[in-house]
């Protein structure tokens, strides 16, 4: 998820936010001791503003990961020490922050997770040559080229195709009506939708652009309604998603409602209540997979931070050991060799419980791995489908 993108940060005042972003860098996991010998990451997330959901839940998962890999003797026998930092969902201050991390020298750095922040900051580490790891799904995050930069989830360019298939071929969609976010989540997310349905012999009847975090969704529904389309695909960030299904239920919209990874997230699901119930999407990762890893990590994170966590929060538990693996494939700390193994890297759940599915990576820094369809029942994500990795099929 994304904030919209602002204009660079002017050099006179590089200084002056260098100073601020110091001030709001927040240790907020328990205190470790800055031993030479330790893996020092940085972890660039939203923790207020628009993206607070997505980046708690994040920073959170990254939290629990990293207490468990000390707490069984690091990673070659070397602690993980971490600092986290809030963007205020504003990619200005992202920016700075990696700039910071970038000064401080840091082995990696994980955020930030609006696709808008990630697509300013990632310069910084890329000129520093330091591994960066994002829950940014645009597609143009890893179109760039950039060989330092690891997707922690799917990417549009991904997920769509898949979300596209389903609607055609499951819920024989011929036209869409689609509601989404006007940032570069949003419009990166709307362009893969249209063009996969495209491909797949379906047709946009409704492109219906919403303003991030908008409150009143009655005139989106109203348009969406009056398309007539066989079903509504619903792309925006968490409190919007749960604001448009509220209002499709309050105007009795009976159509399948579609979407992806965010529409079904734990969050939504609360905040929607009831109008969540029906609710379909293509998601990468859910705490409700039958896979029992994942059921296992449910029960760890829900038992150290009192709710259950969305996919954002798999998404930082994930990355963590992910980044385990990677190291110890190299057989050492060392920057470089690890931003070259990672290019093709492949790990294994059964070898790396951690990682919690199989999964891997291709030489752009995107990642493979199965997913599922779900719908939303009696306030709960249920998995109707299993969608294999790409490279699977």
């Amino acid at each position: 998820m994304i904030a919209p993108m602002i204009a660079p940060v002017p050099a006179l005042y590089r200084r002056a936010i260098l100073a601020a972003c110091a001030g709001l860098t927040l240790t907020l996991a328990a205190p470790l001791t800055q031993a030479a010998d330790a893996i020092r990451i940085t972890s660039i997330q939203e923790l207020s503003g628009t993206g607070a959901t997505a980046g708690t839940n994040f920073k959170n998962g990254m939290a629990l990961a990293i207490k468990e890999i000390n707490a069984s003797g690091g990673v070659l026998g070397q602690k993980i020490d971490v600092t986290f930092a809030d963007t205020q969902s504003n990619p200005g201050v992202a920016k700075g922050l990696a700039q910071k991390a970038v000064d401080d020298d840091v082995f990696a750095v994980f955020g930030p997770g609006f696709s808008g922040s990630i697509l300013v900051s990632m310069s910084e580490t890329r000129r520093a040559k330091i591994p960066n790891f994002t829950g940014g799904e645009a597609a143009s995050v890893t179109l760039q080229g950039n060989p330092y930069v690891f997707r922690t989830s799917f990417g549009q360019q991904t997920s769509m195709p898949k979300a596209a298939r389903y609607m055609v071929q499951n819920l024989k969609a011929k036209t869409v009506a689609v509601i989404y976010v006007n940032n570069d989540f949003g419009k990166g997310g709307r362009d893969m939708i249209t063009k996969s349905l495209e491909i797949m012999g379906a047709k946009v009847v409704a492109d219906i652009s919403t303003d991030p975090g908008k409150l009143d969704f009655s005139a989106p529904v109203l348009q969406a309604k009056q398309s007539n389309a066989d079903v509504i695909f619903v792309y925006t960030n968490e409190e919007e998603a749960a604001r448009c299904l509220r209002e499709l239920k309050k105007q009795g919209v009976t159509k399948p409602i579609f979407g992806e990874t965010v529409l079904t997230g734990q969050k939504v699901i609360e905040l929607a209540g009831d109008a969540a119930n029906g609710a379909q999407a293509h998601i990468g990762l859910s705490v409700d997979a039958p896979v029992p890893t994942m059921r296992a990590f449910r029960a760890r994170f829900e038992k150290a931070f009192g709710y259950i966590p969305d996919h954002n929060g798999i998404k930082g538990y994930t990355s963590v050991y992910v980044m385990k693996a990677g190291i110890e494939k190299v057989g050492k700390v060392d920057r470089a060799a690890f931003a070259k193994a990672m290019q093709g890297l492949s790990v294994s759940a059964a070898k790396h419980p951690g990682v919690l599915m199989d999964v891997s990576y291709n030489d752009k820094g995107d990642l493979d791995r199965e997913s599922f369809i779900v719908e939303v029942r009696n306030g709960k994500q249920e998995v109707k489908e299993v969608l294999p990795a790409l490279s699977k099929k």
